[in-house]
């Protein structure tokens, strides 16, 4: 398609008065400039404060962020030597570190790649080698991974991050001391061959040069690539999505259309997500960050119990989060008893919003949590409710301004009002395309309209509902979970002869892994057992998308060809629940 056949815009009148239907004109040309201007207006304010479980924390002024990201950028150029466009790995939770390496990547005219910090060693390879990664900013609690990737992976300089990181000095000392005599969460630093440094020799090193950082981000353009983001995809290869300083910068102004009459200087926002997941970098990094708000972060959400010291603390006025977080907060009852006082809304995205969690929800709080849609590819909000709109139960909103969206069925054919059809989405925010895989980007990225792979209704009003998935990916706690992924490293288990991975309900994390195999009959070794399978996959792929459920089969269903039928699976999955 080359332009929307629906002339018509319904969801326009669902803005109401408080959401402009054309999105202002562009602020900044870069999101360095944006980072450096929200710094310096509101310079006195407290930019970011990191909570450990035990209350614990410490806090960082916009001025301090800004003085401490130029810093970083200053290592990067001077002394690791980075060219603008260079890649930067950064694989740190939410810390106060993550805004202020984040920034220093961007302010270096450098291209930030955020990682999971839960990545297995194969998973880090083959980003890092992918990406060509040359610098890697990494938590020190995982650091004992590097000694298996970094030979591999073209990466010329590590730098390590604690969590308690610019903690005033005695809780910075008291986490540091449990992390390493109780927990043993401290492991040892390999011996690399590359050089190694701690984040504050690395500041000081920048700050040693006494450099102006602008002359590093001044000729920085909208067009420039700001992130290498990267996504699953239905090939299971990990793919970057190349989202440009003016993608990013569309996508805050559009998540500030939604709900900035709904936010003022008092805005707090809770961060439980991870700052490396795209929807928590762009809503609550750089979008609050853009306005001068607090951003109250966690660290791990898991157990939820970590949430209970920061909820009790700071005047929380907004919290992100997906369907598990909800419902787990609203089953405690240090949360029932006594909900954040300050709360404004709630935003969930990431995976679907059961409406029972949402009917809870506004139970104990007493306020609204708004669902919205997106995808990396979009960077990522594409649609969201209106804030002080009556709820739309199951609706993931509408389009957010200066958005385009279509349904279309399999010929690229607009379907009729009211029918279902492949969602896709022409905006700002659209990526440019998948890191050097133009076949991808041709399948994805089509006449500037990003084809989603999910299907969904409109109805008259204008709201969308997602009724399925075309793609087959596993939605785990809102994480993406591609079950061809799975499939390959099932294919390295000797004992297995072929496997099928589908999705299963689970109450816990909405959906989880289900590995169908067959056992190998010319494997001479231990038979196949549901626990080898579980550990197997334990050593190449993070937890979330380890298999919860393994069932052994003589045989898979297969079409004519012998294509293993995922959709017969699915079938019998639906029916065992349903029944259930």
């Amino acid at each position: 398609m080359t332009s929307p056949e629906w002339e018509r815009r319904p969801w326009l009148a669902a803005y109401g008065k408080d959401i402009e239907a054309r999105l202002p004109e562009p602020r900044y040309a870069s999101l360095a400039e944006m980072a450096h201007t929200a710094c310096t207006r509101y310079a006195d304010r407290t930019a970011f404060t990191c909570v450990v479980p035990n209350g614990m924390n410490g806090s960082l002024t916009y001025a301090q962020v800004n003085e401490m990201s130029d810093a970083f950028a200053a290592f990067l150029r001077i002394d690791c030597d980075l060219d603008p466009g260079d890649r930067v790995a950064v694989q740190l939770p939410n810390t106060l570190p993550y805004p202020v390496v984040a920034l220093g990547v961007l302010k270096a005219g450098c291209v930030l790649v955020n990682t999971n910090p839960l990545y297995t060693r194969s998973e880090m390879r083959h980003q890092f080698t992918d990406a060509e990664v040359k610098v890697l900013v990494i938590v020190d609690i995982f650091a004992n991974k590097l000694a298996d990737v970094i030979p591999d992976s073209g990466i010329e300089r590590v730098v390590l991050a604690g969590v308690p990181e610019f903690f005033p000095r005695v809780p910075e000392f008291i986490v540091r001391t449990v992390q390493k005599v109780w927990t043993r969460a401290l492991p040892p630093i390999p011996d690399l061959p590359i050089p190694v440094t701690r984040i504050r020799a690395a500041l000081a090193a920048g700050r040693a040069h006494k450099a102006d950082a602008q002359q590093w981000w001044q000729g920085l353009e909208r067009r420039n690539l700001a992130l290498l983001q990267y996504t699953g995809g239905t090939t299971g290869v990990a793919k970057g999505a190349m989202l440009s300083h003016g993608a990013m910068l569309a996508n805050i102004d559009q998540v500030l259309a939604m709900g900035r009459a709904y936010m003022d200087r008092e805005t707090c926002v809770l961060t439980a997500l991870p700052l490396y997941h795209i929807f928590a970098f762009t809503a609550n990094f750089l979008a609050f960050f853009d306005i001068g708000a607090r951003n109250v972060m966690i660290p791990s959400p898991r157990p939820v119990q970590n949430l209970q010291r920061a909820i009790e603390n700071y005047p929380i006025t907004w919290i992100t989060g997906v369907n598990t977080l909800f419902n787990a907060l609203t089953n405690e009852e240090w949360f029932t008893a006594h909900p954040p006082r300050h709360l404004v809304a709630a935003i969930a995205g990431g995976t679907a919003l059961h409406a029972a969690v949402a009917r809870r929800w506004q139970e104990v709080t007493g306020k609204p949590v708004a669902e919205g849609y997106g995808l990396t590819e979009c960077a990522p909000v594409v649609s969201f409710n209106p804030m002080g709109a009556e709820s739309r139960p199951g609706s993931i909103g509408v389009p957010v301004p200066g958005t385009d969206i279509a349904l279309v069925d399999d010929d690229d054919a607009p379907v009729d009002p009211g029918q279902p059809g492949e969602l896709i989405v022409k905006g700002p925010q659209n990526m440019d395309g998948y890191w050097r895989r133009p076949e991808d980007t041709d399948s994805t990225l089509r006449n500037g309209w990003v084809y989603t792979g999910d299907v969904a209704v409109m109805d008259e009003e204008g709201y969308l509902h997602i009724v399925d998935r075309k793609k087959d990916l596993v939605l785990v706690s809102g994480f993406n979970v591609y079950p061809n992924e799975i499939e390959d490293a099932l294919a390295k288990l000797d004992a297995v002869l072929e496997a099928a991975v589908v999705g299963i309900p689970d109450e816990k994390t909405g959906e989880a892994v289900r590995a169908y195999v067959v056992p190998n009959p010319d494997h001479a070794g231990d038979p196949l057992t549901r626990d080898a399978v579980i550990k197997h996959c334990r050593t190449l792929l993070a937890s979330y998308k380890v298999p919860r459920s393994v069932i052994i089969r003589d045989e898979l269903p297969k079409s004519p060809i012998g294509k293993i039928l995922r959709k017969d699976l699915k079938a019998e999955v639906r029916r065992e629940f349903e029944t259930a």
